[in-house]
C-alpha cells in the first residue's frame, strides 16, 4: 500500500491521493472533446491529453534521471518539447510526483523558499532499464508530435515564458510608481503592435 506523505506540493493543494486514486487512466488530467481522456495516443492537443495510461509516469521519470527538475520545469519541458501541442497542469505533475517518490523512484530536496527538486532514484533508474522500449517510444511520440507543430514555436513559447517570468518577479518585488506602469504598459503594446504586424 502507497504511504501517504502530507508535506507533498500536490497533497498540499488536495492533488495527491485524489489523481493517485485515478493514476490509470488520467496523466492528460483535463477533458478532451471526447470527454475525459480526451485526446489518445498520437493526438496531443491544446485542451485534450496526450498520455495514455502510464506514459506520463515514465516520461517524468526519464526526465528528472536525464537531471534533478522541479515541477514547474517538467511542465515547461513538456510543454516546449510537444512545441505546445500538449501542457500538463500542476494538477497532474505534482501527484506524478508524488507517486514516483511513494513508489521509491524518485527523491525530493526541499530548497530555499520551499521549492522542490525532484532526482531519481537507483529504483527508478532500474524501473526505466526495464522499460526502455516504451521510454523510447514515448520520446519519439513526443518529438513527432512537436515537429508536426512546427520547429520554430518552442522559441516562442521560450520567449512568452521569459516575459511572464519578468513580470511576475517585477510585481512581486513590490508597487510600480506611475512612471514605471507607463513604461511597461508602452513597451507591452509596443511589442504587441510589432508582432501583430509581422
Amino acid at each position: 500500500m502507497l504511504k501517504h506523505k502530507g508535506n507533498h506540493e500536490g497533497h498540499r493543494h488536495g492533488w495527491g491521493r485524489r489523481f493517485a486514486r485515478g493514476f490509470g487512466g488520467m496523466e492528460g488530467g483535463e477533458p478532451g472533446p471526447h470527454g475525459r481522456g480526451g485526446f489518445g495516443r498520437g493526438h496531443g492537443g491544446p485542451r485534450g491529453r496526450f498520455f495514455d495510461s502510464g506514459d506520463l509516469r515514465l516520461a517524468v521519470l526519464q526526465m528528472i534521471a536525464d537531471k534533478p527538475r522541479h515541477g514547474y520545469e517538467l511542465i515547461k519541458e513538456i510543454e516546449e518539447r510537444l512545441s505546445g501541442a500538449y501542457s500538463p497542469s500542476p494538477g497532474v505533475i505534482y501527484p506524478t510526483l508524488s507517486m514516483l517518490e511513494d513508489m521509491g523512484y524518485a527523491t525530493v530536496t526541499t530548497e530555499a523558499g520551499g521549492k522542490k527538486l525532484y532526482a531519481i532514484t537507483p529504483e527508478g533508474s532500474a524501473h526505466l532499464a526495464e522499460n526502455r522500449a516504451s521510454v523510447d517510444h514515448i520520446f519519439a511520440r513526443i518529438a513527432e508530435a512537436g515537429a508536426a507543430q512546427g520547429g520554430a514555436l518552442p522559441q516562442v513559447m521560450r520567449a512568452t515564458h521569459n516575459l511572464r517570468m519578468a513580470l511576475k518577479m517585477r510585481l512581486g518585488r513590490g508597487s510600480l510608481t506611475e512612471d514605471q506602469v507607463r513604461r511597461i504598459v508602452t513597451l507591452l503594446d509596443s511589442a504587441a503592435a510589432e508582432i501583430g504586424s509581422l
